[in-house]
């Protein structure tokens, strides 16, 4: 079964949030962008891994961005899949081109055939998270449960070359698709050697109880400040920001799109990027409303719940 299902990385969000509501001349805005392609490129290519990991789900616990505290430090791992028998980190990496493993130096590079591009080595990568999880489940009384990794290449067009031991290598790396026949292959081979069985689905549960959620804070490091962030309602079909408020609803003044609920990613733009309440006062302002009426049956229609004693409205969770 799945377990935790992935959702888009909250880092992502704000991004996707905070860029169509900056100026074209903030100083930051094409790094946000370059980091927020980076970001989506990484997000897709675990959702193509995902696809192939399901078919293992009616056999096996699946958790997907997994994020633990171990030992001071936080570790992120883009799959887990227990079995009966093991657990088997899967680390998803989105390439294009041709990537060559050396196995002498431990180094991978990309080519597109113009230039050729370092990175770390995704074996070295995966082989820490393989020790921190260990060390994390010993520190929870799960013992004597074996780990193995994998790592997904997430496009099939993707050239896999290697420059030393191909057969090892082979092994643990491979195409999305062709991971869980190689997950089962490990499993059969444990059976073989009469591993202990493990409960899968009670350990599953103790990790996702002590999952936490990866975040950053992109307003304190691309030093955002409030009023960079225009206010208004974007239309959802051409992007504009600063849709006009009408009878029932939103429109935009670009492409005449009407809306009912519009006003609904606004609010989730807000407590994303600003504050996790907001006042009537911040949400006339935000929205761009006159009415301080419309404002509060806004929020209410929205589903915020009203804090009497803050004067504040919060998001229901």
């Amino acid at each position: 079964m799945n377990m935790k299902i992935r959702t888009k990385p909250r880092p992502l969000k704000k991004l996707d949030a905070a860029i169509p509501r900056l100026s074209p001349q903030f100083p930051q805005l094409s790094k946000m962008k370059e980091d927020a392609a980076i970001q989506q490129k990484g997000f897709t290519g675990e959702l193509k891994v995902d696809y192939y990991l399901d078919y293992l789900a009616s056999d096996c616990t699946i958790l997907q961005d997994v994020y633990l505290r171990v030992n001071g430090k936080n570790v992120q791992i883009d799959s887990l899949v227990l079995s009966q028998r093991a657990i088997y980190i899967v680390d998803s990496k989105n390439y294009n081109d041709t990537i060559t493993f050396d196995t002498t130096l431990k180094q991978m590079t990309r080519s597109d055939g113009k230039v050729e591009a370092g990175f770390e080595y995704p074996i070295t990568q995966v082989q820490n998270q393989q020790f921190h999880l260990q060390n994390w489940l010993s520190q929870n009384n799960l013992t004597n449960i074996p780990i193995y990794y994998f790592v997904a290449i997430s496009e099939p067009s993707t050239i896999i070359k290697v420059n030393g031991d191909a057969e090892a290598l082979g092994r643990v790396v491979a195409h999305a698709a062709r991971i869980p026949s190689m997950i089962m292959e490990k499993e059969q081979q444990l059976a073989e050697q009469s591993v202990n069985k493990i409960q899968d689905r009670k350990t599953g549960k103790i990790i996702l109880n002590a999952c936490n959620v990866f975040d950053m804070d992109i307003i304190k490091q691309f030093s955002i400040k409030k009023l960079d962030l225009l206010p208004g309602v974007i239309c959802p079909e051409c992007g504009l920001l600063g849709m006009e408020r009408v009878y029932g609803g939103w429109k935009c003044r670009k492409c005449k799109c009407k809306s009912h609920d519009a006003h609904l990613k606004t609010l989730a733009d807000y407590f994303l990027l600003i504050k996790p309440y907001i006042t009537n006062k911040e949400c006339m302002r935000f929205l761009g409303l006159k009415s301080r009426s419309v404002a509060t049956r806004i929020m209410r229609k929205s589903g915020l719940i009203y804090q009497k004693e803050h004067k504040r409205w919060i998001p229901r969770r």
